[in-house]
Formats: structure tokens, C-alpha cells, sequence
């Protein structure tokens, strides 16, 4: 490690720039969001620099930088200029004063770099690789600051402001840290995160009133999977999987997802097929509140979004009920997640107003479906599970007025790499299907928007 890594407190002191270009405008927004008072010397400045330094009260002189006039109080110095023979000049009057020195894009002379910072003020990240790569450590903060929630730094105040009232109720240490980790893994500081810090203090309250029985409380995460692909995992559903200690999945969870939950989790299938349940969905519930009640923090992950045919109000009724606290976070259905991959925007100006979600798993193999709403103009029709129904869907759709011809699309393992298009007609389509081996998760899209599949197919 060539630099030591410190946070200064430079409020008020005041720091010498010499240059006025754009790298010199980097430095002084770095230093004036720190309240440093900056002095800025430059015979030519940017006007955007010249003014921002005026907003924070600092000093701007518009000239060459005369070195045998400097003030030796300055806490440190900036050489942006590309003269290496002015850069030196600094260099050695900051030296001889032992002032800290940076030189912009000359390494060898600087005492101190300049990381790439994630701001959540309280709470600041710096990321620095020694100055070999400023875009490198760019683009690793950048990934930094995709995962820090921006309300980090809310948290991070609340729970500056509370952790003396919080030791004095909870003496204990290692109480203490559990009873923190609770807060700020748990409903207090996900309050925090949507914005709501005073029902944050109320919860605060309530469990400082019995310390003991909150570090006991479990929590449960209804969590939407997506439909596939990793990447289409939202950052919150990502944070929540990361703090669980028991994940429930289905079948339809791919391998992807799966594989960003910690090792030391513990999973628990329980997948559906039709007609075959693994665990029955009522001692799925009952799971949810048994691991909630032991303490832990549950996560029930559902392939696509949990409110769409995936039965998550049926499993949150009983945690209603029974008081146990929970989360519910949406995901990408499959109707979004599949078409855009496919290349088939569900709404289009020229092609449809309107778009509706149906389920193609029929009761007892009987149909209620309002087959004349559905033959609708201008309206996109997706079938969620329909794979087995599919000859009934079609032949429906034909009997009730739609057009035989008219262009359909069944996507089997949408947005993964194993995805599969079959585009055709209504009337088609059953006969291609039994020449062809399509098997579920797969998605049936009907509508004019179909026809786009062809130019707009990027995946």
C-alpha cells in the first residue's frame, strides 16, 4: 500500500490551486464540498470555476503564480497547470514548507492523490488504486455506488444520533450488536431507506421498550425473482438476499439468481409444477412464520413478481395476521422481462393500446375466460403458464372471432441463455408445437406486436 488512506478534516483551511482548466474545476467541487477555502491561481479560468469558487467565499487571482510571493499557511497545494517547470517551482516550495503537494498526472511528486468518492454524507467512500488508473477506480466506484442505497447516509446519521440512548438502554455489547443489526437489517432501517425517518423513530422506540423480544422478531422478504437473468435482479431485492438467513425459492428462480445468495444461507426448495406441489402452499406459509418466529430473516423468492399469478398476497395474509413483520418487493415479470428480450414491445402506437396478463392455467381443465373481451382490437394478450392449455387457447381465440392467421410468439426460458422463439399464427402454432420441443417456464405473447420480433430482436 503506497498511500495511507485518511479522511481530513479541512473545513475552513485554506488550499492553493494553481491552473484554471477543467482538471483544476475536478478538484476545487471535491474541496469545496468539503468547505475548504480555496485559493485559485491562474493567468486564464474557466468562468463555471471562477464562479463556483466565488459561491464558497474562496479567492480567485488572475495571473501567473509568482512563487516567492506564496503564503506558507496553506494546508495543502494543487499543481493543475501542464507547465512541469511551474509543477516543479511548487513542488519545491511546498517541500520546503512541508505542505502536502499533488501534481496533477505526475505521481512521483504528489504526497497525496485525489480517490474517486461516494458521497452519503455522513457516511463517504473512497476508492483510490494508487493513482495508476483514475478511470479504473472510476469505474470500480461506479459499481460501489450502484449497490449503496442513497439513503445510506440518513442511516448512518440516525443511527449517530441514537447510539448513546441505545447503550444506555443496552449495556451488554454483545446485545447490543445484535440488537443493532436488527435495526439496521430490519423494518427500522428499511423505513429509513423509503424515506420515512420518523416512523423509523417510533419503531426505534418501540424496541428499546422490550430490547430483548426485537432481537428474537424474524422478518420475512417477498421477493420478485425476475424471470431469469441475474442482472434483472433489483438492487434492493439483491441487498435484502445478501442479509437473509433462509431463502424459500421456486422452480422458476434460475440458477443465476440463485447463485448470488450467500453460501451460508439456507435454501429451501419449494417449487410447483402442475399439478405437483412439492410443499403445499399452506405449509409454506406455515414456514415463513416458523423461521420468522425463530428470529430469522426470511426470504420467500418468487420467479418473476410475487403479486402476479404468484400467490404472494395468500403468503403475506397469514404474516398480517399473525404481526410478523415484512417486506414485499416487486420484480421484472415476465410479460416485461420476456417480450423485451424478444423484441416484442407489448404497447406500440401502431399496434396496440393495451395489454393484458392472463393465466392459462385452467381450473379442473375447464375454461372461464371471457373469450369475447379477449378477442379485443388493438390489445396484446399474454399467457402466463399456458404451455399445456395452448391448443385450448387457440382454438378459443379462433372460435370467438379472432383472425387464424394472426401472429403469436411463444418465448420458453425468456431473458436466459437458453431462450427460445417460436414464432406463428394462431392456427399454426399448435401443430408446430408438437414438432417442436418447448418446455416451461415459457410465455405465450398474441398481438399484432409480434410482428416487430423480426427488427427488433436484439438478445
Amino acid at each position: 500500500m503506497k498511500y495511507f488512506p485518511l479522511f481530513h478534516h479541512i473545513e475552513h483551511k485554506r488550499c492553493l490551486i494553481v491552473g484554471g482548466g477543467k482538471v483544476a474545476l475536478r478538484r476545487v467541487k471535491a474541496l469545496v464540498a468539503a468547505n475548504a477555502k480555496v485559493h485559485l491561481i491562474a493567468p486564464e479560468i474557466l468562468p463555471e470555476l471562477q464562479q463556483l469558487i466565488r459561491q464558497h467565499q474562496g479567492q480567485v487571482s488572475r495571473k501567473k503564480v509568482d512563487i516567492s510571493s506564496l503564503s506558507i499557511e496553506y494546508f495543502c497545494v494543487i499543481a493543475a497547470t501542464n507547465n512541469r517547470e511551474v509543477n516543479s517551482d511548487l513542488v519545491k516550495f511546498s517541500n520546503s514548507y512541508g505542505i502536502p503537494v499533488n501534481v496533477v498526472d505526475d505521481q512521483s511528486c504528489c504526497d497525496f492523490i485525489f480517490p474517486s468518492i461516494i458521497d452519503r454524507a455522513p457516511l463517504t467512500v473512497a476508492v483510490s488504486n494508487n493513482g495508476s488508473s483514475p478511470l479504473l477506480s472510476r469505474l470500480l466506484k461506479q459499481q460501489i455506488d450502484a449497490y449503496v442505497p442513497a439513503s445510506f447516509g440518513v442511516l448512518s446519521q440516525f443511527v449517530g444520533e441514537h447510539r448513546d440512548h441505545v447503550k444506555s438502554v443496552i449495556p451488554n455489547e454483545k446485545q447490543r450488536k445484535t440488537f443493532w443489526e436488527h435495526v439496521l437489517q430490519g423494518a427500522i432501517g428499511e423505513a429509513i431507506y423509503s424515506g420515512n425517518t420518523e416512523h423509523a423513530k417510533v419503531l426505534l422506540d418501540s424496541a428499546l421498550d422490550q430490547p430483548e423480544a426485537y432481537n428474537l422478531q424474524g422478518e420475512v422478504y417477498l421477493i420478485g425473482a425476475g424471470p431469469g437473468d441475474p442482472d434483472l435482479l433489483t438492487l434492493r431485492a439483491f441487498r435484502l438476499l445478501q442479509q437473509s438467513d433462509v431463502v424459500l425459492y421456486d422452480r422458476l428462480v434460475s440458477d443465476g439468481v440463485m447463485a448470488l445468495i450467500k453460501p451460508d444461507t439456507e435454501t429451501i426448495y419449494v417449487g410447483k409444477r402442475r399439478g405437483k406441489h412439492t410443499v403445499p402452499q399452506v405449509d409454506i406459509n406455515q414456514l415463513l412464520v416458523e423461521y420468522a418466529q425463530q428470529g430469522k430473516r426470511v426470504a420467500r423468492l418468487k420467479g418473476g413478481d410475487p403479486f402476479i399469478f404468484g400467490r404472494g398476497g395468500e403468503e403475506i395474509e397469514q404474516l398480517l395476521d399473525l404481526g410478523i413483520p415484512f417486506q414485499v418487493v416487486p420484480g421484472i415479470t415476465a410479460a416485461n422481462g420476456c417480450s423485451s428480450y424478444a423484441g416484442i414491445p407489448l404497447t406500440h402506437r401502431d399496434y396496440a393500446q393495451s395489454v393484458q396478463f392472463v393465466t392459462g392455467q385452467f381450473q379442473d381443465g375447464t375454461t372461464t375466460l371471457n373469450w369475447d373481451e379477449l378477442v379485443s382490437p388493438r390489445k396484446t394478450l399474454v399467457f402466463y403458464m399456458g404451455l399445456k392449455s395452448l391448443p385450448v387457447i387457440c382454438h378459443s381465440l379462433v372460435t370467438h372471432g379472432m383472425d387464424p392467421e394472426y401472429p403469436v410468439a411463444l418465448i420458453e426460458k425468456g431473458t436466459t441463455k437458453s431462450q427460445k422463439i417460436l414464432v406463428s399464427s394462431l392456427s399454426k402454432l399448435p401443430d408446430q408445437l408438437d414438432k417442436q420441443t418447448i418446455s416451461s417456464p415459457s410465455l405465450l405473447i398474441i398481438g399484432e406486436v409480434v410482428k416487430l420480433h423480426r427488427k427488433l430482436n436484439w438478445y
